[in-house]
């Protein structure tokens, strides 16, 4: 666990470039830390990040120097393996080595700090979460969202006031690099194989989700999804309260579920009904419940909760309407990242056979098959993109029409050509961008931008 006080005048390390990077330098030196910020990328590729890296910390690009030998602890990017050489090296120095988030919470004065993870649906409830606490705490403190949403830990954690809330999306990046995190409340919305590229395994990715809540104290709570067979079990290793949510059933062990189309919470010896947000998909009715259990556990009020539902309106790349051309709806769904969230974009907008689904970016090591069913009930034809583009048609052959386009706007041309009013360009990749774009945000963006271009 990162104190600190017990590395007070040692150098840091901070491994990558990137914005939690960025931030956790800055961070460190604001604090009184020498700081060395160490990234494999050349130069030129990190110019427009390094512009708002402080000027007083040491950066060294192109490779790692020795240098980094001398630093007292380190604080690594997220995507780093734990193999690499790097990583490797200083931990056999006896170097520790930290996550960016235990890091920026180690300067917090939040009086509270509640974590969303998840495969899927994490950023739709950790925004949704951030909404109903800031509605609550308003006008005498604040919530402050972070994490995985985009915006680093360490860029706002270390602003909070003692009555504010920290409110973060946690990644099994971040998680699994992260020791002793104690959230106040913490979720588990679900976990599907992902990452499994990085992680090495579905035990080790199981492993690095299960740090959410490992340490946290009994007064805390952490929701679990009860449909999910991996969260049951990990709820059975919970130190804290446990609440379970079900968008299928109703039963004694349950804390909320849906009823006719509302929402029911259990809260003490009260049941309360709160109508949900108006978003599609029955995902999104399981991203309601976890965010509403967390903020029940917090001393929300119902009626709080109910207003911040009936406001919220979605968030960006997620089954995001983006236009509407020649009577074809172009939807943005960048965040799905992985097959199970183009499972869920196709359940929530499959109710007819007219979707030109585009699918394609960085393979992540995962099967496409489980698209299968859907695409032949949904699907008019795949249209596939990026450097997963030959696996993806080699594994859905003969569940529908396959459409090789290479690119996004070859993709969007394509499906203009062909498609019919009424129909639907859903943009739902089941991959990670960082083959042709620098994230899914950048991904997202530049749909938008391209249907917005060809309308």
């Amino acid at each position: 666990m990162f104190t600190p006080e017990e590395f007070k005048g040692k150098k840091a390390l901070v491994i990558g470039a990137g914005k939690s990077g960025i931030a956790c330098a800055n961070l460190l030196y604001a604090n009184g830390f020498q700081v060395l910020l160490t990234d494999s990328k050349k130069a030129g590729e990190l110019k427009d990040r390094l512009k708002s890296l402080s000027r007083k910390v040491k950066a060294e690009t192109g490779g790692h120097s020795k240098a980094v030998f001398s630093c007292g602890f380190a604080v690594k990017s997220p995507g780093l393996a734990h193999s690499s050489p790097l990583i490797v090296a200083l931990k056999k120095k006896g170097i520790p080595v930290f996550s960016e988030i235990e890091t920026a919470l180690a300067f917090s004065r939040a009086g509270r700090f509640l974590a969303v993870t998840g495969t899927n649906g994490k950023t739709t409830t950790t925004i949704l979460l951030g909404e109903i606490m800031n509605a609550a705490l308003r006008p005498a403190a604040r919530a402050l969202v972070c994490g995985n949403v985009g915006v680093p830990a360490a860029e706002v954690a270390a602003k909070a006031r003692a009555g504010d809330a920290v409110v973060m999306e946690a990644s099994s990046y971040q998680l699994e690099d992260s020791s002793r995190l104690k959230p106040d409340a913490a979720c588990v919305l679900n976990i599907t194989p992902d990452h499994l590229d990085h992680h090495g395994g579905m035990a080790a990715y199981v492993k690095a989700k299960a740090n959410i809540f490992r340490y946290q104290a009994p007064s805390g709570c952490c929701v679990f999804n009860y449909e999910d067979a991996r969260c049951r079990r990990l709820a059975k290793r919970c130190p804290s309260q446990v609440l379970f949510f079900s968008s299928k059933r109703r039963g004694a062990r349950l804390s909320a579920w849906t009823e006719d189309g509302s929402l029911k919470f259990r809260s003490g010896v009260k049941t309360v009904k709160i109508e949900p947000p108006a978003l599609p998909g029955a995902h999104n009715l399981e991203n309601a419940m976890c965010a509403g259990l967390m903020a029940l556990h917090q001393g929300v009020k119902p009626a709080v909760i109910g207003k911040v539902f009936s406001a919220f309106k979605g968030v960006e790349h997620r089954i995001e309407p983006a236009g509407k051309i020649k009577g074809v709806s172009f939807i943005n769904d960048s965040k799905a990242t992985n097959v199970d969230s183009t499972v869920v974009a196709l359940k929530a907008l499959g109710e007819k056979r007219n979707i030109w689904l585009i699918l394609g970016g960085q393979d992540k090591g995962n099967p496409y098959e489980p698209l299968t069913p859907l695409i032949r009930k949904s699907v008019k034809a795949v249209v596939t993109i990026g450097a997963a583009a030959a696996k993806i048609e080699r594994e859905l052959a003969g569940t529908a029409p396959l459409i090789t386009a290479a690119t996004m706007e070859n993709a969007c041309r394509e499906i203009l050509q062909l498609a019919s009013p009424g129909d639907i360009a859903l943009f739902s990749p089941a991959c990670a961008s960082f083959d042709q774009f620098r994230d899914f945000e950048d991904r997202g963006r530049s749909f938008k931008a391209l249907v917005k271009e060809l309308r």
